[in-house]
């Protein structure tokens, strides 16, 4: 656009001295625009428009109105309003209407109502669970008196700030709440909260080669090679040396000069994008107070201050967050409804269900909601939960917060009887006793900076606000001073008191609250129990709502299949766009083939309704599609009913794209031609190109004959080896994680026909065979078998790829023909 052009070479900010030299003449205008600006200095505080007012029944005020809905609600949420109930609605009641939130409550109560109403899965989640307000309104499922919730952890005395309640929702239906929320308070005080995406080090490595002119393929490569997790673009050098096809570049000076970019623009920003959920709700029309622009989204308005600049200027948020599990559940319940005619309610699960937690301690956890990941099936044997308290634990102990705080391995051994339950401190002891004395819950900091170092609710506040923001270990560390001051003045010793906040550091980035793993942990139940009952709605619901955890759909199709559930490839006759139960088994939807936009799954389903497809050329003819989307339908087995091979479908394909309706086939001179059928490693890789997956082949049962000779143990067979025997394994693998907290171990899961296999590799194993880790996606690993605690892992020693022999790959569509042509 030429009016964004530069008007000359003078457009740009000088400094002090350039800004004399050129007004020498003026001196006195420099130093008055210094005045001017001193003077022009404000306080951006809109506290006062945080929030419209919510629309009230004649003679109610905020106060009255949100105390009487509550005390009705009371009696549904409670079948015995006990005194501490009583006592503790009382009191809360009266802390939001000192703090101004009664109208920010009832507009968070209508908003859930909404969804109620409107069959919307939706549950609060956060430090909102902490209060019994928002449990007995609805706002949250997880009971705060039941749970021993800490109040201060969302609403205290001394608020700096102004408490979010985020709200998770069900992808499948969060387009229309946040319709609902425009609707309701209008376009001119309603815009989503920014966020500011920055450049880290795969994409500085991508666009900085783009501008300069790099190859794709190179840029691409080199981008491949370096971890996401954690690093940025100054560990670039680190992350790229000692990788044998990039050496030689090290030595070229524009090498170097593009890793220099790459390091200046790190963390600068990219883009502007739209927070994931935030909503910004005011009395006054947002263009009076904040900066908008307009989003690609039609009707979507965007402020460009991210979440911590809008709680800066005292205005509040509503986070309305799409989470797929709910998607899942919901869809997953209406699909027993209709195959079993059982009425399910998932939020009245019986909570104890012994063979639930028998398949969770087994590791039996893919797709299930924050268990499922390789750290949490490495957990789960050691801890072996029993219940959602326990499970409340378990979701918040494999995250970088207790990791990093040394908080893991002491809990699960004091869990198991292996060491004797302490405290770093005796005020710490009832705060810690349910954890076994660690610190796993951000309320559990909280409270260990009051008990021990004496904070003040705001200060406590202060702390919390620090854990939650980016680069905020500059901000607790300030923090230490009057943590020590306050120990030191408690009798708490500095030794004593150092190891208390080391531990409270371990949290700056990564902190979990406890009613925010509470709620988390309901989920985690329900979307077990469902696995366990009704495996095959389950897996269904799950393929439909990719992406979803930490497994592609290929890894999900695999499990199924182990749980004896047949998948049932894509058929134009019998899918449906997305996945069905049928037959007992799941039949893959259209919308996993390449190339399925809307408008041609609607024209597939629209023409089939009308009549079945009774060939592949009666398809060709009436939807009309581009020849390229019929083809990867071919090679999906979309035409398997026409009882031709694939390779012979692709050949008459080939015809028929030359040919108009009604016209008389052509036939080929001299007779039928006759093609070789596709070897199962060719249709298998067919499969991955169109579709990246199977249902009928395992990549390790294709290939399983490349390894004659290996002595390769296959994952259902490492159970039976004793611990500390020399193994070799292999697998295609399913992930790749070397996380910052690792201390440089890298961890890879493959997985065969029979299972999964983790892998453990040492820092210096890894540097060695980096490269065949990063660009190999089957690997032969030498290891030696370490088995503990009911885990069973394969440290490698030596790490090597698996190249299949045999028949020529299909990589490509040209590839493709020409195999189907016999070339």
């Amino acid at each position: 656009d030429c009016t964004e052009l530069k008007l000359n070479a003078e457009f740009y900010l000088k400094g002090h001295e350039e800004m004399c030299a050129l007004f020498r003449d003026y001196p006195d205008a420099v130093y008055t625009a210094g005045e001017l600006a001193e003077r022009c200095n404000v306080a951006l505080e809109f506290s006062s428009y945080r929030f419209p007012e919510f629309s009230l029944p004649e003679g109610e005020s905020a106060r009255s109105y949100l105390e009487r809905v509550c005390r009705r609600k009371m009696c549904e949420r409670y079948r015995e309003v006990t005194a501490e109930v009583e006592s503790r609605v009382t009191y809360e009641l009266r802390l939001i209407e000192k703090l101004g939130l009664s109208g920010y409550f009832l507009i968070v109560w209508d908003i859930m109502e909404y969804a109620k109403q409107h069959g919307i899965p939706a549950q609060g989640r956060g430090s909102a669970a902490n209060s019994i307000v928002a449990y007995i309104l609805g706002i949250t499922k997880v009971d705060p008196i039941r749970n021993r919730l800490f109040l201060g952890r969302f609403l205290n005395e001394e608020m700096s700030s102004i408490p979010d309640i985020d709200i998770d929702v069900s992808t499948a239906h969060r387009e229309e709440l946040i319709r609902y929320v425009y609707e309701k308070y209008g376009r001119e005080h309603t815009a989503m909260v920014c966020t500011y995406i920055t450049f880290q080090a795969r994409n500085a490595l991508r666009e900085v080669g783009k501008v300069l002119g790099m190859p794709v393929q190179v840029t691409d490569r080199l981008a491949r090679s370096v971890s996401w997790y954690g690093y940025g673009p100054r560990d670039l050098s680190k992350e790229l040396n000692g990788i044998d096809e990039f050496a030689s570049y090290f030595s070229r000076v524009t090498f170097q000069e593009y890793i220099d970019i790459c390091r200046q623009v790190e963390d600068l920003p990219r883009h502007l994008s739209i927070h994931n959920g935030g909503v910004l709700i005011s009395s006054c029309p947002l263009n009076e107070i904040v900066p908008l622009e307009r989003a690609a989204m039609p009707g979507r308005v965007v402020c460009q201050w991210d979440k911590d600049s809008v709680a800066d200027a005292g205005l509040i948020k509503i986070d309305l967050l799409g989470l797929r599990m709910l998607s899942l559940l919901d869809e997953a319940r209406l699909l027993v409804e209709r195959e079993h005619g059982v009425t399910l309610d998932l939020d009245a699960l019986p909570q104890d269900d012994a063979s639930v937690y028998d398949m969770i301690c087994s590791c039996d956890t893919i797709g299930v909601f924050q268990i499922e990941s390789r750290a949490q099936m490495q957990t789960l044997p050691r801890t072996r939960p029993r219940s959602i308290d326990d499970l409340t634990i378990e979701v918040s102990i494999v995250r970088p917060g207790p990791i990093q705080g040394n908080m893991v391995h002491p809990y699960i051994r004091r869990r198991n009887g292996r060491e004797k339950v302490t405290y770093l401190h005796p005020a710490l002891a009832p705060i810690l006793e349910e954890t076994l004395g660690v610190i796993l819950f951000q309320e559990q900091v909280i409270q260990a900076a009051v008990a021990v170092a004496g904070f003040s609710p705001g200060e406590a506040d202060e702390l919390r606000r620090a854990m939650s923001r980016k680069r905020s270990v500059e901000a607790i560390e300030r923090l230490r001073d009057r943590f020590m001051q306050g120990a030191q003045a408690r009798g708490v010793d500095a030794a004593s008191a150092d190891r208390v906040f080391a531990s409270l550091q371990g949290f700056a980035q990564y902190g979990f609250c406890k009613s925010h793993a509470a709620g988390f942990a309901l989920i985690c139940y329900q979307s077990a129990w469902l696995k366990r009952y009704y495996p095959v709605e389950f897996y269904c619901a799950l393929l439909n709502h990719q992406p979803m955890g930490f497994y592609r759909p290929e890894v999900v199709v695999h499990d199924a299949q182990r749980h004896g559930i047949s998948v049932l490839p894509v058929d134009v006759n019998r899918s449906d766009a997305v996945c069905r139960v049928e037959a007992g088994g799941i039949r893959l939807g259209l919308q996993y083939v390449k190339e399925m936009g809307a408008r041609t799954l609607e024209r597939i389903q629209e023409e089939r309704a009308r009549e079945p497809y009774r060939s592949l050329e009666d398809f060709c003819f009436r939807t009309g599609l581009p020849e390229s989307v019929v083809e990867n339908l071919v090679l999906a087995g979309g035409f398997d009913f026409c009882g031709a091979t694939r390779r012979d479908l692709l050949w008459r394909l080939g015809i028929v794209a030359k040919q108009s309706p009604g016209e008389l086939a052509l036939d080929a001179a001299g007779g039928a031609v006759v093609l070789k059928e596709m070897s199962p490693l060719e249709e298998m890789r067919c499969d991955y190109s169109v579709q990246e997956m199977s249902t009928s082949y395992h990549p390790m049962q294709v290939l399983r004959r490349e390894l004659q000779g290996e002595s390769v143990v296959n994952s259902s067979e490492l159970e039976q080896r004793v611990d500390g025997a020399v193994v070799t394994v292999a697998g295609y693998v399913i992930m790749k994680q070397r996380p910052p907290t690792a201390k440089g171990f890298a961890f890879i899961t493959m997985e065969d026909e029979a299972g999964m296999i983790n892998v453990v590799i040492r820092p210096d194993v890894y540097e060695r065979y980096r490269q065949v880790c990063i660009f190999n996606p089957i690997l032969i690993v030498d290891g030696t078998l370490q088995k503990r605690d009911g885990t069973v892992n394969v440290t490698a020693d030596a790490i090597r790829a698996l190249r299949p022999g045999g028949e020529r790959p299909v990589p490509s569509r040209h590839g493709r023909r020409a195999a189907a042509h016999g070339h």
